[in-house]
């Protein structure tokens, strides 16, 4: 897998993911239309280092009991990366 191409996808999920978060604290600031919170926790599955960064960053859905996924979405990223480049799947 080339490496360059995985890290370019990689970090674009977790952007959007990022902004996913952060726009849905803006839209539930300015008193708008939100965001389901399990869209959220789906981009929080794809891309758990932007959403952990949108909750901190926007202090948003920390407090929500079901958001703890999200560390644990971030864990099981750690380990599939780190299995990938252990197995030479994924070269660094």
């Amino acid at each position: 897998m080339d490496a360059v191409l995985f890290l370019i996808v990689y970090v674009v999920l977790n952007i959007i993911a990022l902004a996913m978060y952060v726009w849905d604290k803006h839209k539930a600031k300015t008193d708008k239309w939100r965001t389901k919170e399990s869209t959220l926790l789906v981009a929080a599955l794809i891309g758990p280092w932007g959403a952990v960064a949108g909750m901190k960053l926007a202090r948003h859905k920390t407090l929500k009991l079901k958001f703890k996924l999200v560390y644990v979405f971030l864990v099981l990223h750690i380990v599939i990366l780190a299995y990938l480049v252990y197995s030479g799947m994924l070269t660094i």
